[in-house]
């Protein structure tokens, strides 16, 4: 038994109409997806609905932005008594999307900071310090989903290559934020922040407490503490919102994501860094702790040399760079690093690490990126 099928030719008017229709539902999509549009370069402010209740944001676009290549999106959480501009001008965010290629958008928590114009973030199980106003608090996971979803709607973005980064209390929510389950970011970068969970002491030890910290799935995260951070203590203690230190975090995310738990690491006179490997899905964990460091956004004197890769030679960055390289690797695929020759005349090495390079400093005080104030008893 055979079977035959019957074609039959369109009119000409027809192939044209249906010609015309895919091309408009192809323009749509595309236009759905937020690209199609162009957008002036540079700083501008936003407003986002969120559950009712329109909600600030400042957001980024670099001159290479067109509407036709989805470009790389990055999230700059700010920390208490902060702002979304002082955020972008202490980790400038923007001077890298601009070099690079990608969009910046940071937040502004519901909070009310202990000065005029200062805010802090609702971090779900953190009671706010004496001087910040609970009062306006609102669902800032709610917020956050709903800007990422904006920005896909709004922006050409590769929803595959949206990051997020997190200062002191915006690292904090962050990390809850990916702790209750949201998934919305590709791999995170933590700064004199980084939380697994709220802090419970057992039999006399601080840890962070298993039920309050899911995330539905294995995710990259890089984070950078100072030994002098005297609000976020890396040995622990602090406020009741911290507790459990540095290390026990990221061992903690290290241990969330499969990693194998003995960590590679690198011993420098000024930094020293850990990479927790083998994770599942291919993601990875990386600490920077800087001797020297208190509780601010790493200088830009303080730079991180990265192993050649390809045709590119070694190079240097700020930590703010260093996260970059991180997210576009996905921390994954990190090379060693090698020692290189200094930046400055006196700058001292930090010995290299084996999965993504070493750490140098100059001779200059290591101090704030920006003239923002460092936080103090923030969240």
């Amino acid at each position: 038994m055979t079977t035959s099928a019957v074609f039959f030719r369109q009119p000409a008017w027809v192939r044209v109409v249906l010609a015309t229709v895919f091309v408009t539902l192809v323009n749509s999509a595309a236009l759905a997806a937020g690209c199609g549009p162009v957008f002036q370069s540079g700083r501008h402010d936003l407003k986002i609905m969120s559950d009712g209740v329109e909600r600030s944001a400042v957001y980024f676009v670099p001159s290479a932005y067109d509407g036709k290549r989805k470009m790389p999106l990055v999230f700059d959480f700010h920390g208490s008594n902060s702002h979304p501009e002082g955020q972008m001008n202490r980790s400038h965010w923007d001077e890298i999307g601009e070099r690079e290629g990608f969009m910046v958008i940071a937040l502004q928590g519901s909070l009310d900071g202990s000065f005029k114009g200062a805010h802090a973030w609702n971090v779900p199980g953190v009671k706010p310090l004496p001087g910040v106003s609970e009062e306006n608090g609102l669902d800032e996971e709610q917020f956050i989903r709903d800007a990422v979803a904006y920005a896909k709607e709004t922006f050409c973005v590769d929803p595959a290559r949206i990051y997020a980064t997190g200062y002191s209390g915006g690292g904090r929510m962050l990390s809850q934020f990916i702790c209750n389950g949201n998934s919305e970011f590709a791999a995170a970068g933590f700064m004199m922040g980084l939380r697994a969970g709220y802090p419970e002491q057992e039999e006399g030890v601080w840890r962070p407490r298993p039920d309050t910290c899911k995330p539905a799935k294995p995710i990259s995260i890089i984070a950078f503490s100072g030994l002098k951070d005297d609000v976020n203590p890396f040995s622990g203690g602090g406020k009741p919102y911290w507790q459990y230190g540095g290390k026990v975090a990221v061992g903690r995310w290290a241990e969330l994501n499969g990693c194998d738990m003995k960590p590679m690491t690198g011993e420098g006179e000024e930094i020293s860094v850990s990479s927790y490997v083998s994770c599942k899905n291919g993601v990875g964990v990386m600490s920077y702790v800087i001797a020297d460091a208190g509780h601010s956004w790493p200088s830009q004197k303080l730079l991180f040399q990265l192993a050649s890769t390809g045709n590119q030679p070694s190079r240097e960055v700020d930590a703010t760079g260093r996260i970059w390289d991180f997210f576009q690797t996905s921390g994954g695929g990190l090379l060693a690093g090698q020692p290189g020759q200094a930046a400055c005349p006196t700058a001292k090495n930090a010995g290299p690490d084996s999965t993504g390079g070493q750490g140098k400093t100059c001779s200059q005080p290591l101090g704030s990126a920006s003239s923002e104030p460092a936080v103090v008893g923030d969240l």
